[in-house]
């Protein structure tokens, strides 16, 4: 199974921006879509953004104008970004990469890393 490791995490204040990364094991096909999820203490894991497969971007409500993902123009890539601008406390959170095919209920098939730790505090 693919693994993947993210980094750029840290503290922020409010208004604040981070920059995060996340390198697979190994590149991973065109045909998936990528995906970036969140999940704060005591919540389930949401999904934050992807890029699907044809390169169509989604975002969550919840940071929509604010966050913008992107990957590696390669055609089978191993990189992807989320930088996050603007950010709230509510953005507090462990962020997550992982891929699979993205529809009304995305399909993660990679394993999850440990992920990158956000926290937005004055």
């Amino acid at each position: 199974q693919v693994h993947f490791v993210e980094s750029g995490g840290g503290l922020v204040q409010p208004g604040g921006s981070l920059r995060l990364s996340c390198v697979a094991s190994e590149p991973i096909s065109g045909i998936y879509g990528m995906v970036w999820y969140r999940q704060s203490p005591g919540k389930e894991r949401e999904l934050v953004a992807g890029i699907k497969s044809g390169g169509d971007t989604i975002y969550s409500d919840a940071v929509k104008g604010r966050f913008t993902m992107s990957r590696d123009n390669a055609k089978n890539t191993n990189t992807m970004y989320l930088q996050m601008n603007s950010l709230k406390p509510e953005d507090t959170a462990v962020y997550f990469c992982n891929y699979g095919r993205i529809g009304p209920i995305p399909v993660i098939v990679g394993s999850w890393g440990q992920g990158t730790q956000v926290t937005v505090s004055s």
